[in-house]
Formats: C-alpha cells, structure tokens, sequence
C-alpha cells in the first residue's frame, strides 16, 4: 500500500501537528493567565456557570495540557480529556443555535472550529505522540 511517504515523515508530522494543534489553545489560555480576573468577568458576563471556576479550568487546560501535548506528555490520555474540554467550550460558549445576526455566523464558525480540533485530537489519541515525545523517552507510548 503507497502511504505517499507519510510513514517517512511521521515522527515529525506528529510533533509538527502538536505544536499547531495546541498553538490556538496556548495563545488564548496564556491571555487568560495574564488577565484572570478580566476573563473571569469576561465569562460571567456571558453567563458561564461558577465563573471563577470556569476561569480557572480554561488556564489548566489551555496553557498546562496545551503545554503537557506539544511536549508529548501523556498525550492519548490528554487528547482525550482535552477533547472534551472541547467540546463543552463549544456547547458553553458557541451556541449558535441561540443568537443572531452577526453573531449567529461568528459562533457558528466557531463552534465547528471545536468540532474540527476534536476531530484532530482524536487522530492524536490514535497515533500518539510519536518519537519526538516525553512519552517516546519514557516509553509511555
């Protein structure tokens, strides 16, 4: 079977395609660590449930798992748990299905970004993290 040279280029694809799959995350959650009470309020204005809470749960996942994936630490389990992570951000924070306007298209395109980026963190589940990985030096892989 022609793989088109893929298995040529995988170690590296992987660790390429952690980077910029985490990338979106990192930049977002770094924001939100240097500016934790605004995004607090940010998040209560919109009506997001314990907001403080919430805020907090954003920077774990967006700056540490973010940072834990593009290492390749643990990274089948935190594909998973950030794919759910996910998913609840784009249920909580892009429903398009309840607004308007301008801004029923904004959260439309955003709610199917996450569904997008779920999709990739699952094929990173199945592939793991590749050579180039914490879990590759630890043999978690």
């Amino acid at each position: 079977m022609n793989d088109f040279g893929a298995s040529k280029v995988r170690n590296e694809v992987l660790l390429v395609g952690r980077i910029l799959l985490m990338a979106l995350f990192l930049i977002f959650g770094w924001g939100k660590l240097m500016n934790f009470s605004g995004t607090e309020g940010y998040f209560a204005h919109i009506g997001t449930p314990m907001p403080v809470l919430a805020t907090a749960i954003a920077v774990i996942m967006e700056v540490f798992v973010a940072l834990a994936i593009i290492i390749g630490f643990l990274t089948r389990p935190l594909a998973l748990l950030m794919a759910l992570y996910t998913l609840g951000t784009a249920l909580i924070g892009h429903h398009y299905w309840s607004v308007t306007g301008p801004e029923h298209i904004e959260s439309m395109i955003n709610f199917y970004k996450n569904v997008s980026i779920i999709g990739g963190l699952f094929v990173l589940y199945v592939s793991g993290a590749g050579r180039y990985s914490v879990d590759a030096a630890l043999r978690l892989a």
